[in-house]
């Protein structure tokens, strides 16, 4: 028999993770979860997955029938599907009237209705069914501000992502990164001043002790020009006869 080799790993990681924790996107959840992706929206419940998908196949279905061609193909649709039915109702019961009440119909013959709770437009944030509030200017997509910002928020997130990956972006990076250095620096540097200046920024004299002080009283203004003389030279006046 061999000798034991123990090549098993540790059950925890000692690095520390890539990624800041989050808040999940969706609206009603507010769980703060670690991501394993860059792209990571959302917490990976099952609850919250599940509500995810439900809202973003309700979304698709309103934007697709949004368009005037879906429309119209989809009321043939369901014409041709009532009169499907007619035939063959009557024909199982030849010569009985057809009526929409009877067992096995409808109880209205018409096209099925749209959902009473999605009936209009609502938010673009994940999880909302609000409608989105008036505005004047343009169509609005968010029911309020904060729904605004959470999203605006994790676009931005992913827009630095990919921008962070390019030579601008990384120059802009290193610009962020002087910015704040300088910023944090100066704050040091002010509160020092005040500490010591007792609430005011003390004087620095960079004077050397070798230089004499300038007197104000000794310095005079020096004029080249005579005052009577014109300015600038014209010729001389013709002489008198």
């Amino acid at each position: 028999m061999g000798q034991d080799q123990h090549t098993f790993a540790p059950s925890f990681s000692t690095r520390a993770p890539r990624f800041r924790p989050r808040v999940c996107l969706r609206k009603g959840c507010g769980r703060i979860y670690q991501p394993r992706r860059w792209n990571q929206r959302y917490c990976q419940d099952h609850e919250c997955m599940n509500l995810v998908r439900r809202w973003q196949a309700a979304k698709r279905q309103q934007e697709r029938r949004s368009r005037s061609h879906i429309r119209q193909e989809h009321a043939a649709a369901e014409r041709d599907r009532r009169a499907r039915r007619r035939q063959a109702f009557r024909g199982a019961l030849p010569g009985a009237p057809f009526h929409p009440s009877a067992k096995g119909e409808d109880s209205v013959d018409r096209a099925w209705s749209r959902s009473k709770k999605n009936s209009g437009p609502f938010c673009d944030r994940p999880g909302c069914y609000e409608a989105p509030r008036p505005s004047c200017r343009c169509p609005a997509r968010y029911c309020s501000d904060q729904c605004r910002q959470a999203v605006r928020r994790v676009c931005d997130r992913e827009r630095k992502w990919f921008s962070r990956k390019t030579a601008a972006g990384r120059f802009k990076r290193r610009l962020e990164y002087q910015a704040r250095r300088a910023a944090r620096l100066g704050s040091t540097t002010r509160n020092r001043n005040t500490i010591a200046g007792g609430g005011c920024a003390a004087v620095v004299n960079y004077r050397g002790l070798d230089q004499a002080a300038l007197s104000c009283g000794e310095i005079k203004e020096a004029t080249a020009d005579d005052r009577e003389t014109p300015a600038g030279a014209g010729p001389r006046a013709p002489p008198s006869p």
